[in-house]
């Protein structure tokens, strides 16, 4: 064993010389440990630093083999603070992670109150990454800076050199000083400038605010508003990409202009913390983004995630030609829980997002990378689920899996009656709680339950006939996910049309310790939730498949599998050639 060990030792360390990196001694130290019995709501596969407060993922990015996760991180304390860095950690398959030193902290009077959210640019030809992020001035003041790698031979650019015309835009007429933040990723148009998108506020109106530049330094902006909202106050964290219209799962790089695509602007309103995204038609030539439906204010607006996700940042990967999308799942207990943990934050799992083919709205999957930390696997077929059934899933670790079901619907004229138009659907699966029957649905899962369902979060469909068709009412109640009373227990909701003809729907779900992301109906909606039970854990924690409708549902086919654990460490003893 120990010759073994040493084979082990020498091929990894070989790796490492000739990987390109520039290291001469490398190790990594595994800190994400998963639930114990002092962290219990600790993740074992989802991305949190070692310690303290996490928000906003920023400039994520794939450079030379490597994949780059920057994000918001106060390295002092587990709540927001007055010194915010960006934190950087890198990694080869976007599951396991390497925390690296912060790459960006106040230094300059551009960015000496804090260094807030932004994104990356790789320029083409040269393959240069650049940063464009918002920094806090000496003034309090919200302005927008450049840094640059300080070697690019460095595949895990671990230093960044900030430009001394620093700061390269500042608060132009109209915009609030300390509402003026937050660049998205860079994109050319045809005739070769440089654009890019800021967010921002005057009064009640949020803007998006367009720039130009020919040499990524000098940025002159449009006087008239990309994008513009009414009575929504601040547009934060914009991003703006293609996606392909023909249905295809492939990615679109970020500056492609042609029929071939449809444009997303994706806007992350503070005052709703939910990230809203728009379909619509682009050109540069005319330098402003129309939406095919405007901002609405109501149930009716499309989102990303339904649950708790915001200040989302996605970018496009070449080698594997996807389009990837990380969100910010915070907290649901208090700051002074936060503090007693030592952390606060998580990121989402990388999810693929493409066009649906129906053209009306995005699909969002969890990258296939995170099927490699499957590992006991347990499957049911023709599993016929009457009116109260509850049937445990048994045989893996219900406190850290992934679960996929596909559900038999019978038939659907007998559902309920729904006008789904005007309706609020987080009102309504707060009211149609998975305990109160229907007559298709409630049916779901019970995800992180203790044995006598004291406790359990409720992932569920309802099936109603709609004037125009069927549509699905995807719940995820976290009303009974705790015995405490101290915790935010929103349930949440959304409404989708359904192809009668499928006769089938389904329902993935990652759970992880106090995390669960639901995907139904193969990732046309996606519900996170955060929750922090009492008897659920570890060990206790049990899962199962439901139906309380008075229609029996067959589970057509269930597959779960426990999750191991990801290698999220630090790196240290390094020298650099």
């Amino acid at each position: 064993m120990k010759i073994i060990a040493a084979l082990l030792l020498f091929v990894l360390v070989s790796f490492l010389l000739n990987s390109g990196n520039g290291i001469q001694a490398f190790t990594t130290h595994s800190i994400n440990s998963g639930a114990t019995a002092k962290q219990p709501y600790r993740t074992s596969y989802h991305f949190q630093p070692q310690e303290n407060w996490m928000n906003d993922p920023n400039g994520p990015m794939y450079y030379k083999g490597v994949y780059h996760l920057f994000y918001q991180h106060n390295p002092e304390a587990a709540t927001f603070g007055d010194r915010i860095v960006w934190g950087h950690s890198v990694s080869y398959d976007l599951i396991n992670w390497i925390h690296l030193n912060n790459a960006i902290e106040p230094s300059g009077p551009y960015d000496i109150n804090s260094c807030w959210s932004g994104s990356a640019t790789i320029i083409p030809g040269k393959e240069e990454p650049m940063i464009l992020y918002t920094g806090i001035d000496d003034k309090k003041h919200q302005v927008q800076n450049l840094a640059v790698p300080r070697n690019l031979s460095d595949t895990f650019l671990r230093e960044w050199v900030k430009h001394s015309q620093n700061p390269v835009m500042t608060p132009p007429s109209g915009v609030e000083v300390d509402n003026f933040r937050d660049p998205s990723t860079a994109w050319q148009g045809k005739d070769g400038k440089w654009r890019v998108v800021v967010g921002a506020q005057n009064g009640d109106e949020g803007k998006a605010i367009l720039y130009q530049s020919e040499d990524f330094v000098s940025w002159k902006v449009d006087p008239n508003p990309f994008y513009a909202s009414q009575n929504t106050g601040v547009c934060e964290c914009p991003d703006f990409f293609p996606v392909y219209i023909n249905g295809s799962t492939n990615g679109v790089e970020t500056s492609l202009q042609n029929p071939s695509v449809k444009h997303v602007l994706k806007i992350s309103y503070l005052r709703k913390q939910h990230d809203y995204y728009f379909l619509g038609n682009y050109a540069s030539d005319q330098g402003n983004f129309i939406p095919d439906v405007r901002f609405t204010g109501t149930s009716s607006d499309l989102r990303y995630d339904y649950g708790k996700f915001y200040a989302s940042k996605s970018f496009f990967e070449n080698a594997k030609n996807r389009r990837i999308l990380w969100g910010w799942v915070n907290e649901s207990d208090s700051t002074q829980d936060d503090i007693q943990k030592g952390w606060a934050g998580l990121q989402t799992i990388p999810r693929q997002v493409w066009l649906d083919k129906s053209g009306k709205r995005l699909v969002q999957w969890p990258l296939e990378e995170v099927e490699q930390l499957r590992g006991k696997h347990i499957r049911i077929t023709r599993e016929n689920l009457e009116h109260g059934s509850n049937l445990e899933v048994s045989g893996i670790t219900a406190s850290q899996a992934d679960v996929e079901v596909l559900f038999e619907l019978p038939e659907l004229e007998k559902a309920e009656f729904l006008d789904p138009n005007g309706v609020d659907p987080q009102l309504l699966c707060s009211q149609e709680y998975a305990a109160r029957s229907g007559t298709i649905g409630p049916f779901g899962l019970l995800a992180l339950a203790s044995k006598d369902l004291k406790e359990h979060t409720a992932v569920f469909f309802r099936i109603y006939r709609a004037p125009n068709g069927y549509v699905s009412l995807m719940c995820s109640d976290q009303s009974r996910s705790s015995l405490r009373h101290d915790l935010d227990k929103t349930t949440y909701g959304s409404i989708l049309d359904i192809d009668p003809n499928l006769k089938t729907i389904s329902l993935r779900s990652l759970i992880d310790h106090s995390i669960v992301e639901s995907f139904g109906d193969e990732g046309r909606v996606c519900i996170t939730s955060r929750v922090y039970p009492s008897l659920a854990i570890d060990k206790d924690a049990h899962l199962y498949v439901f139906n309380y409708g008075s229609q029996s549902v067959v589970v057509s086919e269930l597959n779960a599998w426990s999750m191991k654990q990801a290698e999220i460490g630090y790196e240290g003893n390094i020298s650099y050639t």
